[in-house]
């Protein structure tokens, strides 16, 4: 079951998620560097019949990249324990579920961007983002909201 956020509570977290964003880019960046380049050094090991020219670049490309991978898929479950969702690592995109007129949507930050200024339906995505008003603010709900307490 998703947890819910309220504007507030999603701009609370972004203070502290948002550095894990950023961190989760870069390294997904840098993996997708090391990658291609083991991937390089690979195909020129099979077209050279198996020989590996250079075996202690090979080792350190392939533990750096798993290395990478690591990092990066802990970074993600560090990001998704706290209830939000990463959408796109390439844009830096993510959404914090929050109920609007008694239907789930979600709270969308792009990373540049300084707070949370839009939302969206659950299958518009990105291209369907629109921008928080005061009528939104004043119809949308957390969890706190939903058993009462705010």
């Amino acid at each position: 079951m998703p947890r819910y956020f309220t504007l507030s509570e999603a701009e609370r977290l972004l203070a502290k998620v948002g550095g894990q964003v950023r961190q989760a880019v870069h390294l997904k960046t840098e993996l997708e560097t090391v990658n291609q380049e083991f991937e390089a050094l690979t195909q020129r090991v099979a077209m050279a019949g198996g020989m590996i020219v250079n075996q202690e670049r090979f080792l350190t490309l392939r533990r750096r990249r798993d290395g990478l991978a690591k990092r990066l898929r802990e970074r993600i479950e560090e990001i998704h324990e706290h209830g939000c969702q990463i959408k796109d690592l390439d844009r830096g995109l993510l959404d914090f579920p929050t109920i609007y007129r008694g239907e789930e949507v979600l709270l969308c930050w792009k990373m540049g961007e300084e707070t949370i200024g839009y939302w969206h339906g659950m299958n518009d995505g990105f291209a369907g983002r629109r921008k928080i008003d005061d009528e939104f603010i004043a119809n949308h709900r957390g969890e706190s909201d939903a058993a009462g307490e705010g």
